[in-house]
This record gives structure tokens, C-alpha cells and sequence, in this order.
């Protein structure tokens, strides 16, 4: 029935592609989750009024979070190509795509933390404050779970972004719903080699002009 409905669909590759989605989706958004948490406390706690109140901190630290939000992810994919070849060694794959995912949605996420942080009842932290609790006890205690709501709904947010994230990654041969969704419809290039003997690509697709922008960078 289904493959009356969906002719063009291969069902092996869309099972493969979902597999691809889930990993990077699952990976990156641990990693956001966590460094969004970090980033977003660091926001509210330098803030005006919060524990540590550090005008120059607060203000750079929202001026990187503010610039890597404002990045389209297909570009910020492209610039962070040197940096994601030094760490995972390889500009191509799923896991290539971890370094852009997790930077591009981290910031995100990190200002719905510092948002959902400020709806934290204040007398609740200043009586907490009053009884001498520790740091760790007010963020443990107190901000994190009266903000946990916000935060759930946030991350939720964030996800479903990584999954679009996810299919725009296809460019550096990532894989995912992309590779699914233009399988069969574009045909392969043929595979290349440079002066030093070593092929590009094994056999991925150019889906795009940037991936010879990602040749570029792993030729050199």
C-alpha cells in the first residue's frame, strides 16, 4: 500500500536516513543541552542584579552567543570546517556535522535558559540566598527545577531545529533525510583524485557548490 502512495520512495534508504537523523539529533542535543545550560546560567548569574554581577563578562559573553544565533547554519557549517577537521579529523560524515550542530543550537538554547532563569520567583532565590545556601544548592535546588517547565519546553524547541539542522548538514555528506530525500533524483559525480593520489568524497554526493568550498579545505 505504501509503495503504491510513494513510488519514488526507497524505504531501506529512509529507514538508513532516520537511523542518521536520530544519531546526530541525539548526540548534538545532549551536548546543547548541556552547554546550554552552562551558558545560560553564566548569562544570569553576571547579569544585572545576579549573584555575580560582571557587566564586561555578561556583555561578552552574550555578544558570542548573539553571533553564533544569528549565523545561517549553512555558512556556519562552511566556517567551522577547519575547526571540525582538527577534531574529528574528517569534513565529511555525520560526525563531521556534530561540531556545527551542537555550535549552532547551543547559543539558542542558552538564551531560552537565561529567559526561563529570570522567570524564577525572586523572593524564592533571596530567601534561599538568606539561609546561607551554597551556589550548587541554589542552582541545583532552586533555579533549575522552578525553571525546569521553561526548560523542557525550550529544549523541545531546540530539537525540532536540530532536525532541520540535521538535513541542511547533507551538504558535507552527512547523510540523514537529505541523502533520502535527493537519492536517485541527482546523480553522483564522478569520484576524483588530487596530485597526491588521494580520491575525495568516497563516493558521497555534490549536492551543492559548498562541498567543493569543503574540498578546498581538505585539499590543503
Amino acid at each position: 500500500m505504501a509503495e503504491n502512495l510513494f513510488p519514488h520512495l526507497k524505504w531501506d534508504q529512509l529507514f538508513a536516513a532516520t537511523q542518521e537523523t536520530l544519531y546526530m539529533t541525539a548526540l548534538s542535543g545532549i551536548a546543547t543541552f548541556i552547554l546550554g545550560i552552562v551558558l545560560g546560567l553564566a548569562l544570569f548569574l553576571t547579569a544585572r542584579g545576579g549573584l555575580f554581577q560582571n557587566r564586561a563578562l555578561y556583555s561578552g559573553i552574550s555578544l558570542v552567543v548573539n553571533i553564533f544565533r544569528s549565523i545561517p547554519f549553512i555558512i556556519l557549517i562552511v566556517l567551522l570546517i577547519p575547526f571540525t577537521k582538527a577534531i574529528v579529523g574528517t569534513i565529511l560524515g555525520a560526525n563531521a556535522a556534530l561540531p556545527a550542530l551542537i555550535v549552532g543550537a547551543a547559543p539558542f538554547y542558552a538564551r531560552l535558559v537565561e529567559i526561563a532563569l529570570r522567570e524564577v520567583d525572586k523572593g524564592v532565590i533571596e530567601a534561599t540566598r538568606s539561609m546561607g545556601a551554597r551556589l550548587g544548592t541554589l542552582i541545583f535546588r532552586v533555579l533549575l527545577p522552578e525553571s525546569s517547565p521553561a526548560l523542557v519546553s525550550g529544549i523541545t524547541v531546540t530539537l525540532i531545529a536540530l532536525v532541520s539542522y540535521s538535513a541542511m548538514a547533507g551538504v558535507i555528506g552527512a547523510g540523514g533525510f537529505r541523502e533520502s530525500g535527493l537519492s536517485g533524483r541527482i546523480p553522483a559525480q564522478p569520484q576524483r583524485r588530487h596530485a597526491g593520489g588521494d580520491s575525495d568524497y568516497s563516493g558521497h554526493r555534490l549536492h551543492y557548490p559548498v562541498l567543493r568550498r569543503c574540498d578546498h579545505f581538505s585539499v590543503r
